[in-house]
């Protein structure tokens, strides 16, 4: 694809944070725009706010000459009706170019049928949801926004749910198809993305990295490595396990252009179409690949080019339904802080510092400026801007040293109950016992910081990435590896792995001012589940739900997950004595059994979407699954065993 032919807009619109009086976009373009918007609220007079209104409405950053990214955070004047249709146009003018263009000419698949533009609802009130995690585009199976799309197409608007949370794992930065890395190259040679230097590999940079040094299949030769000591050193024979962890490294993204593209990759049609005919033309294998190398490339490549083609209906879900976020580990890398030890080794080399840096301004980008655009001020902006046009320089390295402190990717959306986003990433509780154990997933200040956040709610949408209520037997499972030395080998993190963030999280919820309604919604896990819980020897409440949705595209080996789940149930039945050695005693727990499902099968394992539907109080009255598959699954209560506890 020529420069000149590349399409006006790479990735968007994608409807963020939305109220009656104010809407927030994110797009991407290959030129500099003018922006004008009309918006149509049904039965009501069209609001339009010209090129001139909309400047200071708009924040721009760019990449390159070829990528420029907008967060549209537009305050209205007057406000917007509630629980009705309201229609969007942009026209967007290039510049130097005389001639608007309009969605019929850059997303001409966008709208719902019979809407001639796309729209959203604003339902400050949730009375449903959707949500999910771990959206893996080289999975073999199919994509669960696929099934959010085709659920909004088959729904009245009435009845639309007022949000979408993705709750992790919105890109696999440590695990890259082979294909999608040589896509990721191609797409940095066509919007020219400026080179990035390494100071501390002067043998490296992203040039060498996006050209015939690529280290197709190879990057864990690049990657810090621990040594027996704990310090850590280059590997260029692969010979020591790398600091990052994940078993498929060998693609590690590594430039932050190389984050940037698989962003636009990953939500959009745009820069997969050649000439906008077929996706994934040209992508032909890297040389030097062995036979068997070459037989999973030509697989990946199959299930990319179907994940590809599923990119116009993801696009036109994103454009329609306003979209929260927050990271988990694989947005940046496996074991992202999982203990003490492993943040020594990782932020101790500046090579795998930089990596770490380089999905952060990624996330910042494309992900956290969404959220909440209040917590990022003006100066940060500026200095993301400046440092994306001279990646490796000094602004650079001073914006990754800035946002590896960063202390607000947390965020409250002021919904009805509201949705209060965690991040269990950054505030880790290091282990006081050995640095190489768990760290807890939010220290003492940040989980003091949340309960003084509950006071006062009747109702919360908590999102917590890992769920606070997990599975037993696999919580002991990572246990066991902690105690043998080895808690990176099972992804040792959960909420219960370090003794104080449990229980003053547990604490909280028997706080007498705690909200009466907690419905937890969760990811990460790769199967899904409901559960249904209280506090033993209490009469009213709280009533606690701990809801999981994962993966998006993305499932856990199936016969393993079988047995796990028959093993848990039997270790673990109502009155099993092993059930007063773990941390929430003091609760009881009730699973929802799966529709469908074979006796004793709590978990379900599909990729797809999670449905939920509240009661005017905040409960849920109806939890599903929508797989990607067509099948629709509901946990139902009344199969739930009322007698756990």
């Amino acid at each position: 694809m020529s420069k000149d032919s590349l399409p006006l807009v790479l990735a968007g619109p994608i409807l963020r944070r939305t109220t009656s009086d104010r809407i927030t976009f994110w797009m991407a373009t290959s030129k500099p725009v003018a922006i004008e918007l009309s918006l149509h609220p049904e039965g009501e007079s069209a609001v339009h706010l010209s090129t001139e209104q909309m400047e200071s409405h708009l924040q721009r950053v760019s990449a390159s000459e070829h990528l420029y990214f907008y967060l549209l955070d537009i305050q209205l004047e007057q406000a917007l009706p509630l629980n009705s249709w309201i229609g969007y146009d942009f026209q967007l003018t290039p510049k130097g170019a005389q001639q608007s263009q309009g969605f019929e000419l850059w997303a001409p698949d966008i709208c719902y049928p019979e809407r001639s533009l796309p729209g959203f609802v604003i339902a400050p009130k949730v009375r449903t949801l959707l949500h999910g995690s771990c959206r893996k585009p080289h999975h073999d199976s199919k994509d669960g926004l696929l099934a959010a799309d085709q659920h909004l197409a088959d729904t009245p608007v009435a009845e639309w749910p007022s949000l979408l949370m993705l709750s992790g794992d919105q890109v696999y930065a440590d695990d890259v198809a082979t294909p999608m890395l040589v896509a990721i190259h191609q797409v940095i040679a066509q919007l020219d993305l400026p080179v990035e230097s390494f100071d501390d590999a002067d043998w490296l940079n992203s040039d060498d990295l996006h050209g015939e040094r690529a280290y197709y299949l190879r990057r864990q030769e690049l990657l810090p490595a621990l040594k027996a000591g704990g310090a850590v050193e280059v590997l260029f024979s692969g010979a020591r396990k790398p600091i990052f962890t994940s078993d498929h490294a060998q693609n590690h993204l590594v430039s932050v252009g190389e984050v940037l593209a698989m962003y636009l990759l990953v939500w959009s049609p745009a820069l997969w179409q050649a000439e906008q005919t077929q996706p994934l033309l040209g992508l032909v294998p890297p040389p030097g690949l062995t036979e068997k190398q070459l037989q999973e490339y030509h697989y990946q490549l199959e299930v990319m080019g179907e994940f590809a083609q599923g990119l116009g209906s993801v696009r036109r879900l994103l454009a329609h339904i306003p979209t929260a976020m927050v990271f988990d580990d694989h947005d940046v890398t496996d074991d992202w802080n999982l203990s003490a030890a492993w943040e020594q080794s990782a932020y101790g080399h500046p090579f795998s510092k930089r990596i770490i840096g380089n999905a952060l301004c990624g996330y910042l980008l494309c992900q956290a400026w969404g959220n909440a655009p209040e917590h990022f001020d003006s100066e940060l902006i500026d200095k993301l801007n400046t440092a994306l046009q001279n990646p490796g320089d000094t602004t650079h390295q001073a914006l990754i040293e800035q946002l590896l402190s960063f202390d607000q990717w947390h965020y409250q959306w002021d919904t009805q109950p509201c949705l209060l986003v965690l991040d269990t990433r950054t505030h880790r509780w290091r282990s006081e016992r050995h640095l190489a154990s768990p760290s807890g997933l939010m220290d003492w200040e940040a989980l003091t910081d949340l309960q003084q956040s509950l006071i006062g709610k009747d109702a919360v949408l908590m999102v917590s990435p890992a769920p606070i209520f997990g599975v037993k037997v696999i919580e002991i499972i990572q246990r066991i590896f902690t105690w043998l030395g080895k808690p990176l080998v099972v992804d040792a993190e959960n909420w219960m792995a370090h003794s104080g963030a449990a229980k003053t999280l547990l604490n909280m919820f028997c706080h007498g001012k705690t909200p009466q309604n907690f419905v937890i919604l969760s990811g990460d896990v790769h199967y899904s589940f409901a559960y249904q819980v209280s506090l033993r020897h209490r009469k009213g409440g709280p009533d606690i739900w701990q809801i999981t949705s994962s993966g998006i595209k993305n499932t856990f080996p199936k016969r393993l997950l079988d047995v796990l789940d028959r093993v848990n149930r039997w270790l673990y039945a109502p009155y099993s004595p092993l059930n007063w050695f773990n941390k929430r005693r003091r609760m009881k727990i009730v699973p929802h059994k799966p529709m469908g499902a074979s006796p004793g099968e709590r978990l379900l394992n599909g990729s797809g979407i999670g449905l939920v539907e509240l009661d005017e109080s905040g409960a849920p009255k109806g939890v599903w699954q929508v797989l990607s598959d067509g099948q629709m699954v509901r946990f139902d209560r009344h199969q739930a065993e009322e007698h756990w506890d």
